[in-house]
């Protein structure tokens, strides 16, 4: 018993020192912390930091919360495209007039101590902390609804600590002066909820076109869950990301007894419909103002240094990445609708008249719809003025006057390219490893690979051929030699942003991609190719220029070397044989300008490609239905074709006729030494290649300089069209190839040059690709190479 009392004595005394020694240790950390905060310079600069802040609040009034200025868009004349009208003065809305639940929806969610603390939630600073230091990302944030509006009216998004301190002495100075009330009313006036809205009232107009006083508690709190992360939670692109918020919101509303059980059900059940305005003053659903203040925003969040990456080593990587380009996204986009800005563009509005009026008119038979009254059939093109890199004109789908434009598919949806992909994943790359044009490849059919169209095989074949007809099989076997790794790094190179793991199969050699590319993407890529190599990321802005006239941004295009100028001109004479003879001559243009080009042909004709340039501008032209589905006569040589051409003939009517410069002559003895695996060459072309170069390959001509030497070499051959009607990675297509000689492919083909030649009337095109572990060539099986959502593509 004595020993156990003693034990006892001795485990109180070891606990009570324990304790004696632990507050010695914090104090000592205390004062070793007021040691460094005062003399390592940091007292001031929180004084410094307070000082600012009281300033800041003490100069307003309730004025300072009113919306902003409106920015406006401009074309490459100067001339006004726009304005961003953001919340007008009478969309203000007095708190006594704002609905209960949508201060009910926002305290619950973003600020549940909202009316107790004075302005800042140091426990919820600490759990966002520790939250931090345990999961190494953030997973919750520390910010009061007062904090968040001293963000959003006084402060930027970098993340340091100056930053946050600063918000926390403004947030405490705003309650100081502003009732609870009023800083709710700024707050809810104030907050973004994406695609241009400022404040509740703009939100109500612009998503259910109704008054605040209309909307139920589910729009409530479908409403309420945007703010958070606005890009995350666009209601347009992201629903279900918004749907899930909103239930969050209504459990929340349930578990504090702001709502019964009754209410949330009915609530969480029921199924929200956007009711959009058909026209709209603050949100802009033209193709040439989604794709201009997509930019316009990006160049603003370069700006602000931000570092866009399209590829990760990660998937927490890449979810982290999502969660600032987000981030910084949204403030951007919302500086970018409130803050008086004059946006300088390169678009022609002219040219994109021009461009919508040839897509509209050659579809104009086409009268089907989807359940929404959109055009079923649709199509997209890019146009880039390749003197500068810019985007010119750019449509992202068919003019239809009671359909709200919710999606520019000519930057926001990836398709499947078909045979307009072998230019840059195949023939360049080869063309940069010592093959050229006349290079002999046998075309033959072989086990595991795919079919030509029309199962026609012409046994050796010079590549400049096999270009011009479009042969899958000798595609397949060059890309095979370069490797998918090889191949699809240029790709990527040039920020093709769709590229997986699954797409590293043969398949892609002739378009079959998991989702695909987009019209924005082909074009820069066609015009790398005419700009000798050299790849400029595509924009459409010039300049930026603020509320006090002062230029912030002006777009500095930088030239990455991507291809050889060599690579470049013979793929790019190679394609003048195409126009001239081959799959793209219906599209040759009337003033004899020289051009270059490329048709692409999908799976049972769900998606056709046109791509092609001159010396002055490149363009490429989809045609599709927005969810894959067969289509009669769609080729890259039938409606493509003729969109590109019509309006490529109009904007090159004045326009003087330029040669193609010619290309390097590599000498046989070098072409002998580049015959070896692929994967004992690099990327780009070795340097130490000899090559010459003739004296007129050295020199540009200018291009208003009249050239009459317009040939550049003629041959007899009149293939049919030859798209990559075939692969289909292991899978039969069934696809008929009805007549080679006048049509090839199931009526894919081209009148041959008068020919009637009906050879293989009944002949099957198996059209069977090789085994790419279930990949199909040209539309991986209808995968989502019918993807057609947005997002910002990083």
């Amino acid at each position: 018993m004595a020993k156990q009392k003693q034990k006892k004595k001795k485990k109180q005394h070891r606990v009570f020192w324990f304790f004696i020694k632990l507050q010695i240790f914090l104090m000592v950390l205390i004062l070793g912390g007021l040691c460094f905060y005062y003399f390592g310079g940091y007292a001031d600069k929180v004084a410094k930091l307070h000082s600012e802040a009281v300033e800041l609040v003490q100069k307003s009034d309730k004025n300072t919360f009113l919306p902003a200025r409106t920015s406006t868009l401009y074309d490459t004349n100067g001339d006004e495209i726009s304005e961003t009208a953001t919340t007008k003065k009478a969309d203000y809305v007095k708190y006594e007039d704002i609905p209960q639940n949508f201060v009910s929806c926002m305290v619950s969610i973003e600020d549940k101590k909202f009316y107790k603390h004075n302005g800042v939630d140091l426990k919820a600073i600490v759990r966002a902390a520790k939250s931090i230091i345990k999961n190494k990302r953030i997973t919750q944030g520390g910010s009061t609804i007062t904090m968040q509006l001293a963000r959003n009216i006084y402060l930027d998004t970098n993340k340091n600590w100056q930053r946050k301190v600063k918000e926390m002495f403004i947030a405490m100075e705003l309650e100081r002066k502003y009732s609870k009330n009023d800083i709710m009313e700024f707050y809810l006036n104030n907050v973004y909820f994406m695609n241009g809205y400022y404040g509740i009232q703009a939100a109500c107009h612009g998503y259910f076109n109704c008054e605040l006083s209309d909307l139920d508690l589910s729009q409530t709190a479908f409403l309420c869950a945007i703010p958070n992360s606005p890009t995350y939670y666009d209601p347009i692109n992201n629903k279900d990301h918004t749907l899930t918020r909103r239930n969050l919101i209504l459990k929340n509303l349930r578990e504090d007894g702001k709502i019964t059980q009754q209410e949330y059900e009915a609530a969480i059940n029921e199924e929200i419909t956007l009711n959009m305005p058909e026209k709209d003053d603050t949100v802009k659903y033209n193709y040439v103002d989604t794709y201009a203040y997509y930019c316009a925003t990006r160049a603003l969040m370069e700006n602000e240094g931000f570092k866009f990456k399209y590829y990760f080593d990660s998937d927490e990587e890449e979810k982290e990445y999502d969660a600032s380009y987000d981030e910084m996204y949204s403030y951007c986009q919302k500086k970018l609708y409130s803050d008086g800005y004059k946006i300088y563009t390169s678009i022609d509005l002219t040219m994109q008249q021009q461009l919508q009026d040839s897509i509209d008119l050659t579809l104009l038979d086409f009268t089907d719809t989807t359940d929404d009254g959109t055009f079923k059939l649709q199509s997209a093109a890019t146009c880039i003025d390749n003197d500068t890199g810019e985007v010119v004109a750019i449509v992202g789908g068919r003019s239809q006057d009671a359909v709200s434009h919710t999606l520019n598919r000519a930057f926001q949806s990836h398709r499947q390219p078909g045979s307009s992909i072998k230019p840059l994943i195949v023939y360049t790359p080869s063309f940069e490893r010592g093959k050229t044009p006349d290079t002999i490849v046998n075309d033959h059919k072989f086990d595991g690979g795919p079919s030509n169209s029309g199962d026609v095989y012409y046994g050796d074949v010079t590549i400049r051929l096999a270009v011009q007809k479009s042969l899958n099989t000798v595609a397949w076997q060059l890309y095979d030699e370069l490797t998918p790794k090889v191949g699809l790094q240029y790709l990527k190179d040039m920020n093709f942003t769709n590229i997986v793991k699954d797409d590293y199969v043969t398949a892609t050699s002739l378009g079959g991609f998991t989702t695909g590319v987009s019209t924005l993407e082909m074009a820069s890529a066609y015009s790398t190719l005419e700009n000798d190599g050299m790849y400029r990321n595509p924009t459409c802005i010039k300049s930026i220029v603020d509320s006090d006239n002062n230029i912030i941004y002006t777009s500095s295009q930088k030239d990455t070397v991507i291809y050889t100028e060599t690579a470049s001109r013979m793929m790019t004479d190679v394609m003048t044989d195409v126009m001239k003879s081959g799959t793209g001559r219906s599209a040759n243009l009337d003033n004899g300008m020289p051009c270059a080009g490329k048709t692409g042909t999908t799976n049972d004709k769900k998606d056709g490609w046109f791509c092609g340039f001159t010396r002055y501008y490149t363009t490429c032209v989809w045609v599709g239905c927005d969810m894959p589905e067969t289509v009669k006569k769609l080729t890259g040589s039938s409606y493509p074709a003729e969109i590109w051409k019509n309006y490529m003939d109009q904007i090159h009517a004045d326009l003087t006729p330029i040669d193609f410069l010619p290309y390097a002559q590599i000498s046989d003895d070098y072409q002998d030494s580049q015959d070896t695996p692929a994967d004992d060459q690099t990327q780009n072309n070795p340097t130490d290649q000899t090559v010459t170069t003739p004296d007129a390959g050295t020199t540009t001509p200018d291009k208003t300089t009249t050239d009459t030497n317009n040939t550049q070499g003629t041959t007899t051959t009149t293939p049919g069209e030859n798209n990559s009607q075939g692969t289909n990675g292991g899978n039969t297509s069934g696809t008929t190839g009805d007549t080679t000689g006048g049509n090839t492919g199931g009526n894919t083909g081209e009148n041959n040059g008068g020919n009637t030649g009906g050879t293989t009337g009944g002949n099957t095109g198996e059209n069977t690709g090789g085994n790419t572990g279930g990949n199909t060539g040209d539309s991986t099986g209808g995968a989502t190479g019918g993807t057609t959502g947005g997002g910002a593509a990083h």
